[in-house]
């Protein structure tokens, strides 16, 4: 079958601009892109340099996107390195007009747009804070247009990194694109102990990856006699205290002899749940 060709404007690739960072897509046009090349693309904020990480694919053609502008080259990278030792610079002068203030914040990072037209300062606090002062003072200190923006602890922790208690790099740091809505709830189902210092992360908050393996013991458990339930088991018929839900097995205590004993699914037969 002879392959059809592709019209213009049909492919997209995603593009990161920083780890662990979002991945958005855009219009690579005539150029041919391949996973880990630097691009420069057009974005709301301006001209932007990322690292193309999805290679182009069919989407569709009703959606609009912004462009690649070309594959980036030898004067970009070096125009990144130069955004990077201008951050360092820019993060110290802020940081000794906060401390001389003594502001109640705590700075985080400073982010200088591609063509250094703008210098975004992010910085913690879960009250809001009034930093307009503060943003004029460093425009004319620097020389261009400063925005000050607030983030909460997840996306502060995300910024600066770190190593968790399982011994890996931060997942929000590292490949974590996203964050999802975390509950104590989710705790309880994987049978973990609730005590607030061990269901925290870095950040304060529950731990992201109290939500990976959820769903699955939600499922798991389904397929399992609830605790409270009276069966009937090869064993002895007794009432279920505790489920072993990776294993699929349950505890039952005897009625004849309150003796706990572990069961299987095939073992059991339930007959009823106790209200």
């Amino acid at each position: 079958m002879e392959e059809q060709p592709v019209e213009p404007g049909a492919l997209a690739v995603g593009v990161r601009f920083r780890p662990s960072g979002r991945i958005y897509d855009f219009d690579p046009g005539p150029l041919l892109l391949a996973r880990d090349d630097r691009v420069l693309v057009e974005t709301e904020r301006g001209p932007a340099l990322g690292t193309v990480v999805v290679p182009a694919r069919l989407r569709p053609a009703a959606r609009a996107l912004q462009r690649v502008i070309k594959k980036a080259d030898s004067r970009d990278l070096a125009r990144e390195d130069q955004n990077l030792q201008r951050e360092r610079q820019h993060y110290r002068t802020a940081l000794e007009l906060v401390r001389g203030r003594n502001l109640a914040i705590k700075l985080i990072k400073a982010e200088s747009a591609f063509d250094a037209s703008k210098v975004t300062f992010f910085f913690g606090g879960e009250e809001r804070a009034d930093l307009r002062d503060l943003g004029r003072e460093l425009g004319e200190l620097l020389r261009t247009r400063v925005e000050m923006k607030q983030i909460g602890a997840r996306d502060e922790t995300k910024v600066t990194g770190g190593v968790g208690p399982c011994g890996r790099e931060l997942c929000c740091s590292s490949w974590l694109q996203e964050f999802q809505p975390v509950s104590v709830r989710m705790a309880k189902e994987q049978g973990l102990s609730l005590n607030p210092a061990k269901l925290a992360g870095m950040c304060g908050r529950l731990k992201c990856c109290l939500r990976y393996e959820y769903q699955t013991y939600v499922e798991l458990k389904r397929t399992l006699p609830a605790v409270g339930a009276t069966v009937e088991s090869v064993k002895g018929d007794g009432t279920v205290v505790r489920q072993n839900v990776l294993r699929q097995t349950v505890v039952v205590r005897r009625s004849e002899d309150n003796v706990e004993v572990e069961a299987t699914r095939d073992d059991l037969v339930v007959r009823r749940a106790d209200a």
